[in-house]
């Protein structure tokens, strides 16, 4: 009798085990920290988002940098500052602007793969994404070890079956032409955003997007 209870007990405990181990995190709001890279040198990004919407913060030569944007795709700024040359300047695009930077976005379908591997002690396995536009295919890692709001993840993989580790994503440059960065999420934690985060500050000039490319290719 006291054998049959202790194999009950020890099947519980192995249960639990396995579904602790099993068990997804689920984020509303934190931190997402990225590496990528620009102009040949590594860039570091650091993400706060909630389930509306993302700010995301780096670094360029002199100037920091935070994009803005919500969870449907409706608002989208980019924020430069110089602090050695006091320049601060908000992008704010306009509806237009945004479909049309959306319309460049890849449709993707995806075939997931038996590849697995760990990245930055994430779970993943790999997704291979074909563009439908132009049959290009992409390797993207994901993982199920967390979930994350829609806002956080690019509109182009809300279909592929979990996060994004390691992916391409497709953003438009100055010259209106498609820009493919390699990004590797590091991190996430629960960390809160900093008050003021999500919105633009009042000693910031608001300049248009044509403006923002026109100082992007220096002129």
């Amino acid at each position: 009798m006291k054998t049959k209870f202790l194999t009950v007990a020890l099947g519980i405990a192995l249960s639990a085990t396995l579904l602790s181990a099993s068990a997804q995190k689920s984020y509303t709001e934190g931190l997402l920290t990225m590496k990528t890279s620009g102009n040949g040198q590594e860039v570091e990004v650091k993400q706060y988002f909630r389930s509306d919407s993302t700010a995301a913060t780096f670094s360029a030569g002199p100037a920091n940098l935070k994009l803005l944007a919500d969870a449907n795709y409706k608002f989208y700024a980019v924020l430069a500052s110089v602090p050695a040359a006091n320049i601060k300047k908000a992008a704010i695009y306009t509806p237009a602007e945004i479909d049309q930077i959306v319309s460049t976005f890849p449709a993707f379908t995806f075939a997931p793969s038996a590849e697995t591997k760990q990245i930055a002690g994430f779970n993943c396995k790999k997704v291979v994404a074909t563009d439908t536009k132009t049959q290009k295919t992409y390797d993207i890692w994901i993982t199920n070890d967390i979930a994350l709001p829609a806002a956080v993840i690019d509109k182009y993989y809300a279909a592929i079956g979990g996060v994004p580790i390691q992916y391409p994503s497709f953003q438009q440059g100055p010259n209106g032409a498609l820009v493919i960065n390699e990004y590797t999420i590091t991190g996430v934690s629960d960390q809160k955003a900093p008050a003021g985060t999500f919105a633009i500050a009042p000693d910031y000039d608001k300049i248009t997007k044509d403006q923002l490319d026109a100082m992007s290719r220096g002129r």
